[in-house]
């Protein structure tokens, strides 16, 4: 599999892109300029956010164009760790929180096995 990480978009990708559905991405283009423009967040805020959420959607791309535009807005590079771990900590807390439903599994699956009074619960 292609390390998609150290593979980049180049101009001729992206008019191609552009070219093959023009109308969506005009719409895409203008959502994520408004989508990022100052607001109630700032723009610095919104980008540091990105830079969070890229990391937990494993998007280089996204990790690589966010981080750049969040340093522009003038994040920091400590701003922009402890939004990384804030993320980490979000991916490993959901993965704990959630080891409860396989632990009501394993709980379920294990009252359907060992019924009283059968052999080797079957």
């Amino acid at each position: 599999m292609p390390d998609i990480a150290s593979q980049s978009s180049t101009r001729e990708l992206a008019q191609r892109r552009r070219d093959l559905s023009p109308s969506a991405e005009v719409a895409f283009q203008n959502f994520s300029q408004t989508v990022f423009a100052d607001g109630a967040l700032s723009a610095k805020v919104k980008q540091i956010i990105a830079v969070a959420v890229a990391h937990v959607t494993q998007c280089p791309y996204c990790i690589k164009g966010h981080t750049k535009a969040a340093l522009r807005h003038g994040a920091s590079q400590e701003e922009l760790m402890e939004a990384i771990w804030v993320a980490a900590e979000m991916r490993a807390g959901a993965a704990y929180a959630h080891s409860v439903l396989a632990i009501e599994e394993m709980k379920d699956e294990e009252g359907r096995v060992k019924k009283p009074g059968t052999a080797a619960g079957v």
